[in-house]
């Protein structure tokens, strides 16, 4: 899951991205309104968590910006405001879901990945494939009734091979959409996670390379 974090205070915003990349999100951070609209405009995020008070471009024109310019991303208001009132003048802006400060970790976590299974075409609870199965709500995966050991980056790619229903997904698509941007663009990191993904979904072998790409 690709997320955007955009809040101005460094330490917070610090804080929260490493919390959320423990929980196996690829984040980027963003800390003013102009720069959230750079991250926005060169890479596709599942969510976008965005402060409303920010300097340079306040945080409600981000918001109209990505509704106007019919960005996929979900967004996620996260902000000091947290009146009744306030949360319906962020909804009412395009927001998906507006959460206040101070706000418990966990419950951020479960907003940013009830609105990942809410994109453009709505991502099933449970993805399958024979007798391969994902829950991405729990982050489970289970093939033949064994529940496999995978770390986050490994369910991140399995996700997203599983929703491209037998599409090529080539290295870079995977790398952009399971890791963030603190990653080197020319690692093998994709190749070796791929490896360990097969030896653990085992026998017979589901993930095929295919040309600088692969597919189930």
């Amino acid at each position: 899951m690709r997320v955007l974090l955009v809040e101005d205070h460094p330490k917070l915003a610090t804080t929260v991205a490493a919390g959320l990349r423990r929980e196996g999100m690829a984040v980027d951070v963003a800390f003013d309104g102009n720069d959230a609209l750079v991250h926005v405009a060169g890479t596709r995020y599942d969510v976008i968590v965005l402060d409303r008070d920010l300097p340079g471009v306040h945080g409600d024109k981000v918001c109209r910006t990505l509704v106007a310019d019919s960005c996929p991303s979900r967004v996620l208001m996260l902000t000091a405001a947290g009146t009744v009132a306030d949360r319906v003048d962020g909804l009412g802006l395009g927001a998906d879901d507006y959460l206040a400060k101070p706000f418990a970790f966990a419950e951020l976590v479960a907003r940013i990945r009830a609105l990942a299974r809410r994109p453009a075409l709505a991502l099933p609870p449970v993805l399958t494939h024979g007798d391969l199965s994902l829950d991405t709500g729990r982050r489970v995966a289970v093939r033949a009734g064994r529940t496999l050991p995978l770390g986050p980056k490994e369910l991140g790619v399995l996700e997203r091979l599983l929703t491209a229903h037998g599409r090529v997904l080539a290295t870079e698509e995977l790398l952009d959409a399971v890791w963030d941007e603190m990653t080197d663009p020319f690692t093998k990191t994709v190749k070796v996670t791929i490896s360990r993904l097969r030896a653990k979904l085992g026998d017979p072998p589901i993930i095929e390379t295919v040309s600088n790409g692969y597919r189930i």
